[in-house]
């Protein structure tokens, strides 16, 4: 391809590029094109952060951008290529394959060779690309060919291939705050050229109303605000009312295969460990809304019984048990309601975790101690030369069905392992115990 090629190629791109622009929806046409108009996110490209001063002053290397969705991941890439003067190349890593990824580089040697213009190429949802494909962009991003800005909503050291993790700087990005999308919003509603233009006015609960249910989604603000526009006529004050006529539907942000599906999973745990019944509820309800597998809920309160709960309260087992036999048999929707039940019984039993530090101290002790005898009175007896053994006393036949006896190995005392809880049945139980003693038996 000659150099004359690649400039009319560029030319018919920027023709193709101002053309889309008229016909984009409104969150394409307000994308920020300067770091001055980038609203969000500044804790990586505020004013004196590195990123910014690298942007700045076009020193830029290969970035991977980890966020949700709507958070700006797209728009950042894109302000980047304008402040850099780089040539801007965008492939979807649903769409491309390998042979895409070398037109791209070529592409990029050609522009190099033949006008010294760099190239920042875009990946959106990179980690959809398999390791091959992943492994096809090692050299270029090693020599420099191409800057690489990649984008995933899915936690890059677990999904992007650890070679290009190492050549690359990964910056998280979060979800919009609200103020910043009521920013967004309002440049939008405004903006003469790109935007509305002031032929449109949101109440003020209008306008919360429409940020809030975005949900840090800058994306879905806009095109919610688009459909509004859409379905009143210019000079119209859209309030709440119209606002809810619209029934757009809120969908939360809940991916089952990745980090979001995670994050609740976590606050679903430790809002039960918590002892609060109505984060615990909010969370569960987040995943029932968002479609998970009741199982998954059900296996992860039958866990929480016994880790979290054990003994303080032993009833806990039996109800998480039988809210998964509930989610088994009975499935979405009902199940609903025995999963309520039963995350609110765990969330007000009284709490330990007794069971799981036992088994995992006796656990630790196993793998690091030495090899430790069964005391010979405590032996299988159903052998040759049992009856030099010693004598086993047997509990039953004793006052209160228990004797003073070693059942630990030598060189282990009682209370190594197992340190009862300080609430419900297990503490009730530790009171009464008539093996606390000197800790020999």
């Amino acid at each position: 391809m000659s150099g004359r090629e690649v400039s009319r190629l560029d030319l018919f791109s920027d023709a193709a590029d101002e053309a889309l622009k008229r016909l984009s929806p409104l969150a394409a046409r307000m994308r920020p094109r300067d770091l001055d108009e980038f609203i969000g996110q500044a804790h990586a490209v505020g004013p004196g952060t590195a990123l910014r001063r690298a942007i700045e002053h076009d020193e830029l290397t290969s970035l991977i951008l980890y966020g949700p969705a709507g958070c700006g991941k797209t728009s950042l890439a894109r302000v980047i290529a304008n402040a850099t003067k780089a040539a801007f190349d965008e492939v979807s890593a649903v769409t491309s394959g390998v042979a895409d990824l070398r037109r791209a580089m070529d592409a990029a040697k050609q522009r190099l060779a033949f006008s010294g213009q760099r190239t920042i190429l875009f990946i959106d949802e990179i980690h959809r690309f398999s390791k091959s494909q992943q492994d096809a962009l090692l050299h270029a991003v090693e020599d420099r060919l191409v800057v690489l800005i990649g984008a995933t909503t899915e936690n890059p050291l677990f999904e992007v291939n650890a070679p290009l993790i190492s050549r690359s700087r990964v910056v998280e990005m979060f979800p919009l705050a609200d103020e910043d999308v009521r920013e967004i919003v309002t440049r939008a509603l405004t903006d003469p050229e790109r935007g509305l233009g002031g032929r449109w006015t949101l109440t003020a609960d209008a306008a919360e109303a429409l940020v809030v249910s975005a949900g840090g989604d800058a994306r879905v603000a806009l095109n919610g605000l688009e459909e509004l526009a859409a379905a009143t006529a210019p000079g119209s004050v859209i309030d709440r009312s119209a606002l809810e006529q619209a029934g757009s539907t809120r969908l939360l942000s809940y991916d089952k295969d990745g980090d979001v599906h995670f994050d609740v999973a976590s606050a679903f745990i430790k809002s039960m460990r918590g002892s609060d019944p109505d984060a615990a509820v909010y969370w569960l309800a987040r995943m029932v809304h968002g479609g998970e597998d009741p199982r998954f809920i059900a296996r992860r309160v039958l866990i929480f019984a016994s880790e979290d709960v054990g003994n303080a309260d032993p009833q806990a087992l039996l109800i998480a048990h039988a809210a998964f036999k509930a989610a088994e048999s009975v499935g979405w929707p009902e199940c609903r309601i025995n999963l309520s039940q039963a995350v609110i019984y765990m969330a007000l039993a009284p709490k330990s975790n007794a069971a799981i530090t036992a088994v995992d101290a006796a656990l630790e002790e196993i793998r690091t101690g030495p090899a430790r005898r069964v005391p010979d009175h405590l032996r299988d007896r159903h052998r040759p030369g049992s009856e030099k053994y010693g004598r086993y006393l047997y509990p039953h036949s004793y006052p209160g069905g228990w004797v003073e006896q070693r059942y630990l190995p030598d060189g282990l005392d009682r209370g190594r392992f197992y340190r009862a809880g300080q609430r419900g049945w297990e503490a009730a139980r530790e009171r009464e115990r008539p093996d606390r003693g000197d800790g020999t038996s």
